[in-house]
């Protein structure tokens, strides 16, 4: 069993929902390049952008302006389409995370079904690693689909956090720890699989800190908080708050060095 972190643990900023309210009246204000800059001055190890179908909040232009802005890491977000395989083998960001994606829906419900389409995704993924692409996996904390994931190939899983969350701000405290059990457990076997493990979506100060002490987890991937936040105290000022949240987490549960 690990007793201390992998490695430091990296926070990807999403900035999606700076796109979300520029679109809601149009126009470039507020832009998201500015907002990935600033993320990236306030501590930020990676851009987080999901490019949707129905380019709801980033567009492709948002994409092609935020590679060259930044010197961190972009995290592509994408449906398993042909359409977003073109893209981003275009581009080839340093990253590219596949995530299940419905019209309808708010934002991203639950992880990817990889068990069900194992031949499917396997042969999706299989040109974007070749071109060099960090190729992660948008998934529930459940067995069956890290297995699954780890037999197609991708070398990264990033667990979905957004039912420990709702549990959590919903004060369903008994459903929220044991949310937070199978997130603990699962990051523990997939890293047992030789997966790299991150971990994202609603994550808020509370929920993130407690998350940061899971010794497997070496990413944590935030955006609708953030962005929320960044409202009432600055986007510089939310997201140095979370990185020291991350930090002092680790370090109280590690010691000094592991942040």
């Amino acid at each position: 069993m690990l007793t201390k972190p992998l490695g430091r643990l990296r926070l990807g900023v999403n900035i999606d929902h700076v796109a979300t309210i520029r679109n809601a009246r149009g126009g470039a204000a507020p832009d998201p390049v500015r907002a990935a800059k600033v993320a990236e001055a306030a501590g930020a190890d990676g851009i987080t952008a999901h490019l949707r179908e129905d380019r709801r909040h980033i567009v492709d232009a948002d994409i092609e302006a935020i590679i060259e802005a930044i010197s961190i890491p972009l995290n592509f977000e994408m449906a398993a389409t042909e359409e977003m395989q073109k893209i981003a083998l275009r581009h080839r960001p340093h990253a590219v995370c596949i995530v299940p994606e419905r019209r309808e829906e708010r934002t991203t419900e639950g992880g990817l079904e990889v068990a069900r389409e194992e031949n499917r995704l396997a042969h999706f993924i299989a040109p974007l690693r070749e071109a060099g692409c960090r190729v992660s996996i948008f998934i529930a904390a459940d067995r069956r689909q890290i297995e699954a994931a780890a037999r197609i190939g991708a070398p990264v899983i990033e667990l979905h956090t957004g039912a420990y969350c709702d549990y959590h701000a919903e004060g369903r405290f008994e459903e929220r720890d044991a949310e937070l059990a199978r997130l603990r457990d699962m990051a523990a076997f997939g890293h047992s699989l030789g997966l790299e493990v991150h971990a994202g979506h609603g994550l808020t100060y509370e929920t993130a800190a407690e998350v940061s002490v899971f010794p497997e987890v070496m990413e944590l991937n935030i955006g609708h908080f953030l962005i929320g936040e960044a409202i009432f105290s600055g986007l510089d000022s939310a997201i140095r708050r979370m990185r020291d949240v991350m930090d002092r987490a680790r370090r109280e549960a590690f010691g000094a060095g592991a942040a």
